[in-house]
């Protein structure tokens, strides 16, 4: 696939997406947000897509709007904006039902922090930072940071972050339980494809139900979340990589899932 502000790659299960507008810190004009819209579409629809690592080029992972893009607008409604941009990437992402991996390479901002909140695991580059820049310019939180981000630190850290726009390093983002990992700048390339590789041939069907079923645990009982076990482990259990997962144990050798 060829886009305007982003690159698409699928290679041997991965598919790797990378906003492309280093010029600008990756900052989110129009065109980049309908570019990432349809990026997940595809990754969606694409059975040979088994992980998605996301990430930026250059030394931003991204700073959220692009202020400058919206600047000349003499009236902009914000919010039809994150209904029409946004907010179908962050329910894209999170329907998804394959792993997606951050590739934190450099600073996420405002949309771009949420954007990184809203994966799955996050793996950081020392030289990243995460910052929920709204307040500096009058705004709140949105793209579903107001969602994520009292969830992984608490809430008194929340509205500390949140209110203050206080610059989150990789170290405290780790310490925190923003991100899962912390690696040198040239180990991040390595550690990300490593990760991937092993999502790449894990049973994705099964991520799939886990991840529908740690979202939907938020907001439901735990008799609620036991008949949804259930309920997804009868899908697993008639899956072909169950069936895979143990002829191999028997067999005492290696399973070969397929994603189905």
């Amino acid at each position: 696939m060829t886009y305007e502000c982003l690159l698409y790659d699928v290679q041997d299960g991965v598919a790797t997406i990378t906003l492309n507008r280093p010029d600008v810190f990756n900052a989110f004009n129009d065109q980049q947000s309908y570019d990432l819209q349809d990026a997940l579409k595809q990754v969606t629809r694409d059975d040979n897509v088994r992980v998605v690592v996301l990430t930026g080029a250059g030394k931003a992972f991204c700073s959220g709007q692009d202020l400058k893009a919206i600047a000349s607008a003499s009236k902009r409604d914000l919010s039809e904006s994150l209904e029409k941009r946004y907010n179908p990437i962050i329910r894209a992402m999170r329907n998804l039902p394959k792993p997606i991996i951050c590739k934190l390479n450099g600073v996420a901002a405002g949309a771009g922090c949420s954007l990184a909140l809203a994966c799955d695991m996050v793996v950081a580059s020392t030289a990243a930072s995460m910052i929920e820049v709204f307040v500096n310019v009058g705004l709140v939180l949105d793209s579903g940071s107001s969602f994520f981000l009292p969830r992984v630190v608490g809430s008194l850290k929340a509205f500390e972050l949140s209110t203050l726009g206080s610059k989150v390093s990789a170290e405290e983002a780790l310490q925190l339980g923003m991100v899962n990992r912390v690696v040198a700048p040239e180990e991040l390339d390595g550690a990300v494809a490593e990760l991937a590789a092993r999502y790449a041939v894990a049973p994705t069907k099964a991520i799939g139900l886990m991840k529908k079923m740690l979202n939907k645990s938020f907001n439901s009982s735990l008799d609620e979340m036991l008949d949804y076990e259930a309920y997804c482990q009868k899908i697993a259990g008639n899956s072909a990589d169950y069936k895979e997962g143990v002829t191999a144990f028997n067999e005492k050798r290696k399973p070969q899932f397929k994603g189905a």
